[in-house]
């Protein structure tokens, strides 16, 4: 026989050559991380930043591109002329440029990209760029010509925006899912919630990218972040979420620290229709009182430029007017009292930003010094939406306005700073009028002194671009005024270019798997129903059933008057703050948003019963496939924990009522008591320290997929299953215990002992069975707390589960894909409660004596 130790030195051994095959990154691999998943792939049709920052450059490309300055570059076009009235425009287009699907790019599909961009019923989110186009003519296969009906100076910067970038007849309406572009990177998979995949364009027309494969990894959670990057999961994380971490990746030769600034003024908005706020004294005021340079080390860690108006310091045309309302307290009050405003009371409703929350904290207490007195909400993305940007219901806001050149905001009416200022709009139309570079810069610097002089915002600092790279990872961009991180130049220093991971390996088994776990459940159920009506009658069955589809029924109207009366509006959560207002509102009506609730409602369940769950809002796939992409994670996952839990508390219940009262028991009931008071996610957080960033024997989060083998899937799963097996084996051990001793009192238990058996064998024969209608009920409870509210740790460990899914449903307003998957939890959990209830019948079957009654 084995010793102990061989034996456990075998089980290592195993267990190391069945999880080898992870899949590791290779030098021509580029793991990059991203913050916030895009909610589609196509820029053309929603404005969202992070579409901008994985798609622009890298998938598409435009006919131009902004230098860092803010200007125009060649880029599909290599040439351009003006006519000398302003009104025609005329580019030359690259030669030799081909789709990733082979269809040429020339002058007949870049009329079509501009054409279908400007139609009546584009969804395009900039569609208001090209408002002054009259027409767009092909001259010559390869020179095109945009006629305006009047001058237009913002043109060129307008036709680099990612909105208007180039796209084939043939794929553009398919481009949400499965983009089709000219840029030097082709889409191979998207594994929505987990990651993005982009392989080498070998024809790209700027010549072969060094990278053979970049994989975008969406990790939204600021320590999952960080864990990730030290644990080597990550090579880059180029808008990294946390500046409180960067002195510790300062200090590891392992990585380079980078910062820039981006294209996103912090301001804190003033809604000047409120009384108070459309007195320009009382917005001096605020200004004064503001120390911007404070809030940059409390807010962002040093991190950051001062600013004074809505302008990128990058850009050539950027006035540092920072210093015209320095902090000044004694002016600020002085102001007050000259406006009467002396203790104003504010409202500061704030998005569920770090930035934003931090920067409210410390500007509600600098104004506070003045007298102001600020009361802070915390508002969700959606709720700000609802509250701030369409309803306009408060005083000040805290956001970053992270649109490139975005200044044109302050000449709309309808915006939500209520801003109006008949200089500002004239000279506006002055810029639009003019195609003179340096009277464009003139005129530039004029309209941010305007802000500056009417105190239009509390402009609070630019926001920084914090980037953290591997130091082998060379070539890579610092920021750019696009808001995209362009790849095509990247490389490893000294490393050779190996294979990636095969892409479609074991595509059969992924597909399988997602469906295998809800299967499983279904054929148990099934089989407990058949068993349960030969045992018990078809009566006792058919109540339950009857009681089944009446909670799935009253679930289904809950959960769709919940979603109803939620504040946010979809269309414009997919849009963004900046989109065309008529192509929100095409948007809304493609949605079916334009119908009324009970319409929606009767499509829905109607649909349902034809095996048709709807289409995703925000990802524009089938809900059912979204479901079947969580499941193979979230069912393995809750499985995972439940079999550890359950193994880890049989042994710790028995050992602590066996051992009751001595100290054993009290040992046992002490680790009991930390596993219930110990939280998941910081549990998940120490395990990911150990084990990721000290030992790295394991991942730090992400799911690697059924796809790359059964070793690489569960390893990705064994943290974050101890994470959730370590509380629930507390809790179920603490149960199994209580239960036990209480069974040690029953008569059949003494005549036992009387009849010889011995204590530890009558503990395991006669009360442990008598005990498991606690351990069932606890278990049922468990399994469904896994599936459904793993949400947290999900988020730790930037896994794609179900409890992610509907968190960021509900974030995003996908209405269809948060009633689908809550009544998909409900119908699980009352599968459940029916299999514990007939367990209930099996373990004890005195409990069926009156079920034919």
């Amino acid at each position: 026989m084995l010793s102990a130790r061989a034996f456990a030195c075998r089980l290592l051994l195993g267990a190391a050559l069945l999880f080898s095959g992870t899949g590791a990154a290779t030098a021509a691999t580029l793991r990059v991380g991203m913050q916030l998943e895009p909610p589609q792939l196509d820029p053309t049709s929603a404005a969202a930043a992070p579409i901008n920052e994985l798609c622009y450059g890298n998938l598409y490309e435009g006919l131009l591109r902004l230098a860092a300055d803010g200007t125009p570059e060649p880029r599909l076009a290599e040439s351009w002329k003006i006519s000398a009235d302003g009104l025609d425009y005329t580019f030359q287009l690259r030669a030799g440029v081909r789709f990733h699907d082979g269809t040429p790019f020339d002058a007949e599909v870049a009329r079509f990209a501009l054409e279908r961009a400007r139609a009546a019923d584009s969804l395009n989110p900039q569609r208001s760029l090209l408002a002054a186009v009259a027409s767009v003519d092909v001259l010559a296969p390869l020179r095109l010509r945009i006629h305006l009906q009047r001058r237009d100076g913002n043109l060129l910067q307008s036709l680099a925006s990612g909105a208007l970038v180039m796209v084939a007849p043939a794929s553009a309406t398919g481009n949400r899912a499965h983009p089709i572009g000219t840029g030097p990177f082709r889409f191979a998979d998207w594994r929505r919630g987990d990651s993005v995949t982009l392989l080498r364009n070998d024809d790209y027309w700027g010549g072969q990218p060094p990278l053979e494969r970049v994989v975008y990894r969406f990790v939204q959670d600021p320590a999952a972040a960080y864990a990730a990057l030290m644990a080597g999961d990550l090579d880059v994380f180029p808008n990294y979420p946390a500046p409180e971490n960067l002195a510790q990746f300062k200090a590891d030769r392992r990585f380079v620290v980078e910062t820039a600034s981006t294209e996103g003024e912090t301001v804190l908005a003033f809604n000047q229709r409120r009384p108070a706020l459309a007195d320009l004294r009382v917005r001096r005021a605020i200004s004064y009182a503001l120390d911007r340079q404070a809030i940059i080390d409390g807010a962002m860690f040093g991190y950051g430029t001062p600013i004074g108006s809505h302008f990128s310091p990058a850009n050539r045309a950027w006035v540092d007017l920072a210093g015209v309302y320095q902090h000044r307290p004694e002016r600020a009050r002085e102001l007050l009292r000259e406006a009467g405003a002396e203790g104003l009371s504010l409202t500061l409703k704030l998005p569920p930003t770090a930035y934003a929350r931090r920067s409210g904290e410390i500007v509600a207490a600098q104004l506070a010094q003045v007298g102001i007195q600020t009361r802070i909400e915390n508002l969700e993305w959606a709720q700000w939406m609802d509250q701030v940007f369409v309803r306009h219901d408060f005083d000040l806001s805290i956001v970053v306005h992270a649109e490139p050149l975005d200044y044109t905001i302050y000449g709309r009416d309808d915006y939500y700073f209520g801003y109006r200022s008949d200089d500002y709009k004239r000279k506006l139309a002055s810029l639009a009028d003019t195609v003179d570079a340096q009277e464009r810069l003139g005129i530039l610097r004029e309209l941010q002194q305007i802000l500056a002089r009417d105190a239009a915002n509390g402009f609070l600092f630019q926001y920084p671009l914090l980037q953290v790279r591997d130091r082998r990872v060379e070539g890579l961009p610092v920021g750019s005024v696009s808001g995209s991180t362009e790849l095509g130049g990247v490389r490893f220093v000294d490393a050779p270019h190996g294979e990636g991971t095969a892409e479609n390996a074991g595509r059969g088994l992924t597909s399988a798997l997602s469906s295998l776990g809800l299967l499983g459940i279904a054929a148990v159920a099934l089989a407990a129903g058949l068993s349960a009506w030969r045992r018990f009658g078809a009566l006792w069955l058919l109540q339950r059933l009857g009681a089944l589809l009446v909670t799935l029924f009253v679930a289904s109207v809950l959960v769709f008057v919940l979603v109803q009366v939620a504040p946010g509006d979809p269309a414009l959560s997919i849009m963004g703050v900046n989109a065309d207002p008529a192509a929100v509102d095409a948007l809304r009506r493609q949605l079916g948003l334009d119908q009324s609730p009970v319409e929606r409602y009767g499509q829905w369940i109607g649909g349902l019963l034809h095996g048709d769950a709807g289409q995703s809002y925000i990802y524009q796939v089938p809900v059912a496939a979204l479901i079947a992409e969580r499941v193979q994670v979230s069912l393995p996952l809750a499985v995972l924990a439940l079999l550890g839990s359950t193994a880890l508390a049989l042994p710790v219940g028995i050992a602590g009522a066996y051992y009751r009262g001595r100290w054993p028991d009290r040992a046992l009931a002490a680790l009991t008591q930390c596993g219930i008071a110990l939280p998941n996610f910081w549990l998940g957080i120490l395990l990911t320290l150990l084990f990721a960033i000290g030992l790295r024997w394991l991942p730090a989060g992400g799911f690697a997929g059924w796809e790359h083998g059964l070793g690489a899937a569960l390893t990705s799963l064994l943290l974050p299953a101890l994470a959730l097996a370590l509380p629930q084996a507390a809790i179920l051990a603490s149960v199994l215990r209580t239960a036990l001793i209480e069974t040690s009192a029953e008569d059949y238990l003494r005549t036992a002992r009387a009849k010889g058996l011995g204590a530890f064998a009558a503990l395991c024969r006669h009360s442990l069975p008598n005990a498991m209608i606690e351990v069932l009920t606890i278990l049922g409870l468990q399994f469904s707390f896994l599936l459904a509210g793993a949400v947290v740790i999900e988020n730790v460990f930037f896994l794609p589960g179900i409890g992610r899914l509907v968190l960021q449903a509900v974030a995003q307003r996908d209405l269809i894909l948060v009633q689908n998957v809550v009544l998909l939890l409900v119908l699980i959990v009352v599968t459940v409660s029916f299999l514990v209830d007939l367990a209930y019948h099996i373990v004890d079957p005195r409990l069926g004596s009156g079920a034919r009654r």
